[in-house]
């Protein structure tokens, strides 16, 4: 073998033992997914972090969609950088609680694009990984983009001991079609499905209190049935949702809302979940 391969395979040796030192001090790394864009996903993920974190567990958000990192604004924390200590960065600190990396922290404006091929992209979530200095915590929420491509796919071989798959979905069935495209993705990866979220199954009328289900209703826990994965719950569309999302406030903080108790519910089946299949390891 030539000095210069040699050399590599060092090289990306000492990569994956970094990658394994940082999740070695996490206890619960889950995914969250859609088989789409446009059904809330970073939404879903965001929040439950931040829920996870109102429950006194110490939470990071990693930020794996660098062509739109969404997070920043979601969490209001748009003008944050990270700053570095030695030869780690340090997440952004949300609440006392709960940490933030994404790319979009470190871009000039929200405006700038990112016009990576897949090695740069894969090297930017390796990065994440490996050189955030993330520290101990309970639960890792990773915000994977739409679809089954090259970020889930370098997240899962990466930290290799992932929990589960969060996959979230609307009601019709354009979005239930690419969501059972996510399940058998995290299934031939052999990531465990926590379970499927029903986003935006159906509407309150903030004037007659009436819900209406503009885009059906019910086939995220159809999907759930027929795929043998567990149903986590739904969330109403509400415009108060989209208002919070839009002004950096995280929903679960309306704590009178429908979404936010339907959320709760949510979180809850999250966790029995994943600290039940750790009590049985």
């Amino acid at each position: 073998m030539s000095a210069e391969k040699e050399e590599t395979k060092s090289q990306m040796r000492e990569q994956h033992e970094a990658v394994e030192a940082g999740m070695a001090k996490v206890k619960h790394k889950i995914m969250v997914m859609s088989g789409k864009g446009g059904v809330g996903k970073t939404t879903v993920a965001a929040n439950l972090a931040f829920a996870l974190g109102m429950r006194g567990l110490d939470v990071g958000l990693m930020d794996a969609d660098m062509h739109g990192p969404d997070i920043p604004m979601i969490l209001g924390i748009e003008d944050k950088r990270p700053e570095i200590s030695g030869e780690k960065i340090s997440p952004i600190a949300v609440t006392p609680r709960l940490k933030a990396m994404s790319i979009g922290f470190l871009i000039p404006d929200r405006d700038s694009p990112i016009i990576w091929r897949g090695p740069m992209k894969m090297n930017a979530i390796r990065q994440f990984l490996s050189d955030v200095d993330w520290g101990e915590l309970d639960y890792m929420i990773v915000d994977l983009p739409p679809g089954t491509g090259d970020e889930p796919l370098s997240v899962a071989q990466l930290i290799k001991e992932v929990d589960g798959a969060i996959i979230v979905t609307t009601p019709q069935d354009l979005a239930l079609l690419d969501s059972r495209k996510a399940v058998n993705f995290s299934g031939v990866l052999k990531v465990p499905v926590i379970g499927i979220v029903e986003n935006m199954s159906g509407f309150v009328c903030p004037h007659c209190g009436k819900e209406v289900n503009i885009f059906k209703y019910g086939g995220g826990e159809r999907a759930a049935s027929e795929l043998g994965v567990p149903f986590l719950g739904r969330v109403p569309l509400d415009p108060q949702m989209v208002e919070a999302a839009d002004s950096g406030t995280p929903f679960v903080l309306q704590k009178e809302s429908k979404v936010s108790k339907a959320f709760e519910e949510i979180v809850e089946n999250v966790r029995a979940f994943v600290e039940g299949t750790e009590e049985k390891k």
